[in-house]
């Protein structure tokens, strides 16, 4: 495995992320990841969505720092400190599940627990697709496990997104949805200040931004989109998952709140917590998701 030394933060961004940092080469891109806890602990792998980066997971890995765990915090391509292809064709399921699937391999080769936020969640289940065995425990917030439920309703964020012309105003312009966080919140002050200014940093560059309008462009608006068929693989893992899982859900979520029901169908075994909260519960409540991945540790077996 090639490791890398990361990319300098910001001050008011180094401040905020006192964890080791390093790049790691896997599936042909350099993925910018942050680590904490024992090296050799039991792994817990956090994954981020669009248009985030491991920052979103910073609260949660504080609410850990006294469990015997090893927290892995990657960044997607083409968001945060990782590269950034910069043709937008890239960003399929496909891709983003191979290249993190690399990473997995190449990181953490074991067993491991898996929280998984937005995007995060079915390129994390696809990636698993190939590699049995590995999943120890699953942690779910926000995120959707498989194609869209027949009849659901597109959200008016996908449909703006497929949407021509204006996206590329808005999203490689106007640098949405990174600069309007706030919006997706039940309490919009959860996401401002240099909180807001951390989500913004990492895509401030034009040049940078392909990734957040591809990945939107992702989401299936219809039945042979190419997405659908690594989101029935990623359903296909889930749902054949028969060891600890969790759900932790903002119940306020303008994005994905109303997917909680397809969620929960797809793990019934999983021990659901909802929120008050909107599409980022990582800010508003950070302390149910770190007992959720406590709790699922526990019962993997990584914690007595």
């Amino acid at each position: 495995m090639e490791r890398l030394p990361a990319p300098p933060l910001p001050p008011f961004l180094s401040r905020a992320l006192p964890f080791e940092r390093s790049v790691v080469v896997a599936g042909g891109l350099a993925l910018h990841v942050m680590e904490a806890g024992p090296a050799g602990a039991p792994a817990v792998v956090l994954l981020h969505g669009n248009p985030t980066w491991s920052f979103l997971w910073r609260e949660v890995a504080h609410g850990l720092r006294d469990a015997p765990l090893r927290l892995v915090m990657p960044d997607l391509p083409g968001l945060g400190l990782s590269e950034k292809p910069r043709d937008p064709r890239f960003h399929t399921l496909e891709n983003h599940a191979r290249v993190m699937g690399a990473f997995l391999d190449a990181v953490v080769p074991g067993r491991f627990v898996l929280a998984v936020h937005d995007w995060g969640g079915p390129i994390g289940l696809a990636a698993l697709a190939d590699r049995p065995g590995r999943l120890a425990g699953l942690v779910v917030t926000n995120t959707g496990v498989g194609p869209p439920r027949p009849g659901s309703r597109k959200t008016a964020f996908h449909r703006l997104a497929n949407l021509p012309v204006l996206p590329a105003l808005l999203f490689r312009l106007l640098g949405f949805p990174q600069n309007a966080l706030h919006l997706a919140q039940a309490d919009r002050r959860s996401i401002r200040g240099d909180v807001a200014r951390a989500y913004r940093w990492p895509l401030r560059r034009l040049r940078d931004r392909t990734a957040p309008l591809a990945l939107a462009r992702m989401v299936p608006l219809r039945p042979d989109h190419p997405s659908v068929a690594g989101l029935e693989r990623a359903l296909a893992v889930a749902t054949a998952f028969d060891g600890p899982a969790a759900v932790v859900w903002g119940e306020r979520d303008p994005v994905l709140g109303r997917a909680l029901r397809g969620v929960a169908s797809a793990l019934p075994r999983a021990r659901v917590t909802r929120l008050s909260a909107g599409h980022y519960p990582q800010e508003e409540a950070p302390g149910p998701i770190a007992d959720a991945i406590r709790d699922v540790a526990r019962r993997a077996g990584f914690l007595r």
